[in-house]
């Protein structure tokens, strides 16, 4: 008597990791686009920032790093930037979202303290998408975060500890390992 043992749910396990790391890419590419898309709708406020708006700007710049470093450790498998990666991806989720919420609520008092060249109404526009820019950054943020934490969980289950995109063929189950290691003992206990 033996077990039939179907290798249909490592196939389907490495398409969801496959398909999730396509998916993470994919956010960490619009998030890079949407932060640098805030720096130049900042810098179109006023050419050279102020204290206020330099530190808006350095905030994007930290995303756009917390992206690439995403993008890093999706595609070396590197666990060192996993760790560097979600630290940059909450707290740049949180100012990102204390921005956009600043902005919507005291549009005004935000744009005085960027001293801009524009006018009033058009800076509040250009102020306006910006922070829809931010609330954008902010929800792909937590959706970068969530992506991240699977693809290490399908690391950790294809016995890859390390990497973010572990690509060793280890996806036995215990039952699946406990087969082989009975397979060397005398003839009663062979599977």
């Amino acid at each position: 008597m033996g077990f039939s043992i179907s290798n249909n749910s490592s196939t389907e396990s490495h398409h969801s990791h496959h398909h999730t790391h396509r998916v993470f890419l994919f956010c960490n590419y619009i998030l890079l686009g949407a932060a640098s898309s805030c720096i130049f709708l900042t810098l179109s406020l006023r050419l050279v920032p102020s204290l206020c708006g330099f530190f808006l700007i350095l905030l994007h710049i930290l995303t756009i790093a917390g992206a690439i470093s995403g993008c890093a450790a999706a595609s070396s498998g590197a666990g060192k930037w996993y760790g560097a990666h979600m630290v940059s991806t909450v707290l740049t989720a949180i100012f990102q979202g204390s921005v956009s919420v600043l902005i919507f609520t005291r549009t005004g008092d935000f744009l005085g303290n960027l001293k801009s060249y524009v006018r009033e109404e058009d800076g509040e526009v250009i102020l306006k998408l910006a922070g829809g820019l931010c609330l954008a950054i902010f929800c792909l943020e937590w959706v970068v975060l969530t992506l991240a934490f699977f693809l290490k969980y399908f690391a950790y289950v294809d016995g890859d500890n390390n990497g973010v995109c572990g690509t060793n063929g280890m996806r036995r189950s215990a039952k699946v390992q406990d087969q082989e290691d009975l397979k060397d003992w005398p003839w009663p206990f062979q599977v």
